[in-house]
């Protein structure tokens, strides 16, 4: 789709982050919302808030991705005029620890597949059949440089990662024959609430992540994407990997600071 006038977004992990700036940017395009997030509180006050800013209809969920039910309920259950859902934005995600497996929290990990691979699949099972029945959307996958490159203590979440890039690629094999398309936008460093989650909500441990050299923004990563939903019919942008100037790689970077 080139105008996203007047279309219909689904985003999960729409309360904060990169959700949220994907909200705003897809809004300012014209797109109709579908807002989900376990939030429920800040994903209503979100939808509110775009819908008199820029005169599109919006629709807030408070919704678990990793519980399957729920998925197939809240999805099947949209009012008539969100029904038809031209993009989906694949963004629930978050990261627990630093711990190496043989020190490794369970709880932790099956947070992390749970909601980054199933709650993937969950959704986008949900969203699929209907896209495909009309022979049109678009399914992009936030993943993340660390499903290219694995770093010390990021074991677990960079699997999931991968998955989200594997998954990613069998579904465009998959969608051959459709007019459906499947993205994967893979960032570098993004200054959101990422690390405060990962650590657990240590606050001080989280900013300082972000103080070795200028990261990207939540806009930043919402630019991207709303490029790649954005693109002719013909074009499909199949990955995309969005890095800070100062990051080469996971473990690459240069200590510029941000002074």
């Amino acid at each position: 789709m080139s105008n996203l006038k007047n279309a219909t977004t689904l985003i999960t992990g729409a309360s904060a982050g990169i959700g949220a700036a994907c909200a705003e940017a897809f809004a300012a395009a014209g797109s109709h919302l579908v807002l989900c997030a376990r939030r429920a509180d800040r994903v209503a006050g979100l939808a509110e808030r775009l819908a008199a800013t820029h005169g599109v209809r919006c629709h807030a969920l408070g919704l678990d991705v990793r519980d399957r039910d729920a998925v197939n309920t809240a999805v099947a259950g949209l009012p008539a005029d969100f029904g038809a859902i031209d993009v989906l934005v694949n963004n629930a995600g978050l990261s627990r620890g630093l711990d190496k497996v043989q020190d490794g929290d369970a709880t932790d990990w099956n947070e992390m597949i749970d909601t980054n691979v199933k709650g993937l699949l969950w959704v986008s099972r949900a969203v699929l059949p209907g896209m495909i029945a009309r022979d049109r959307g678009h399914v992009i996958n936030i993943g993340s440089i660390a499903g290219r490159q694995v770093y010390p203590g990021g074991n677990v979440y960079c699997a999931t990662k991968y998955a989200v890039r594997a998954l990613s690629q069998g579904l465009r094999i998959d969608l051959l024959g459709t007019r459906v398309r499947c993205t994967t936008v893979d960032p570098g460093m993004v200054e959101t609430e990422f690390s405060e989650v990962r650590f657990h909500g240590d606050a001080e441990r989280a900013a300082k992540v972000y103080r070795q050299f200028p990261p990207l923004t939540a806009a930043d990563i919402a630019d991207a994407v709303l490029y790649c939903a954005t693109r002719p019919a013909h074009v499909a942008i199949a990955e995309m990997v969005v890095m800070p100037q100062d990051q080469a790689a996971v473990y690459a970077s240069f200590p510029r600071g941000l002074d």
